[in-house]
């Protein structure tokens, strides 16, 4: 109880001092430790740990609402990850869709206008989980004061190839010529096409890499590592983030 209460505290101080008009608009988040997290637990099942992951997705949109960060991207399952023990697949594939569903009626999500985008190659996906994104994402279709992007079945390097095979072939029937194309263009194809770059990028758990996340978009992007795992994130973490962000000069350049 004491030790909730300190946090309490500490929240509201490190609250108090954010310049709500130096807040980033556009937060990425690398979602790392829900495994490690589960090892911990006494090797409680990883799809458990998993789908204590989403509880804190929700969490940090909740926050990211408050504190006005309008656009979370968030990377839930990289084309990596389709490699991890069939066990382990088929039951984030099953949280997918429990979620996705969740997200069409969900009170929170309408109440505050967020828009619900997926990116990636959803091709790779099963039937049912791209049904269930299409469904999130046409009853949130008419939002724009904030997005939620959830990047699934990605790969940055994947990413940066699918848009200049779509320039190649805007090329090839006579659309462009190769002098059009430039950083805009590419930018234009891909996934991410329409948002503005992420000025912060969170990772938990300690790792120092982005691990193939928003390669493009990331050029000048700041960075912050965080040791908690995923699923034990709190909100003294995230607004420590959000407090190293405002205390950096942003560089764009060299």
């Amino acid at each position: 109880m004491g030790e909730n209460i300190i946090y309490k505290i500490y929240e509201w101080y490190i609250t108090r001092n954010l310049e709500p008009e130096k807040m980033p608009k556009h937060v990425a988040i690398i979602m790392d430790g829900n495994r490690r997290y589960s090892k911990l637990q006494g090797n409680i099942d990883v799809v458990k740990g998993h789908e204590i992951g989403v509880d804190t997705l929700e969490k940090v949109l909740d926050w990211s609402i408050e504190l006005g960060i309008e656009i979370i991207t968030a990377y839930a399952f990289s084309t990596e990850n389709f490699n991890r023990p069939e066990h382990e697949v088929e039951g984030l594939m099953k949280l997918f869709v429990k979620n996705f569903k969740r997200l069409v009626t969900h009170e929170k999500i309408h109440k505050n206008q967020v828009r619900v985008k997926v990116v990636g190659r959803l091709e790779l996906l099963p039937k049912d989980v791209k049904e269930a994104i299409f469904e999130a994402e046409e009853a949130t279709a008419k939002y724009n004061k904030r997005l939620f992007n959830i990047a699934i079945g990605y790969d940055g390097r994947l990413e940066i190839i699918d848009s200049f095979k779509k320039i190649i072939k805007d090329v090839q029937a006579g659309n462009i010529t190769i002098d059009d194309v430039d950083e805009d263009l590419v930018s234009k194809n891909l996934y991410t096409a329409g948002l503005d770059d992420p000025n912060l990028i969170i990772r938990t758990s300690g790792e120092e890499r982005l691990s193939g996340f928003l390669l493009w978009q990331s050029s000048y992007s700041e960075l912050y590592f965080c040791e908690s795992l995923w699923p034990e994130l709190r909100k003294v973490d995230f607004l420590r983030a959000m407090r190293s962000y405002q205390e950096r000069e942003r560089r764009f350049g060299v």
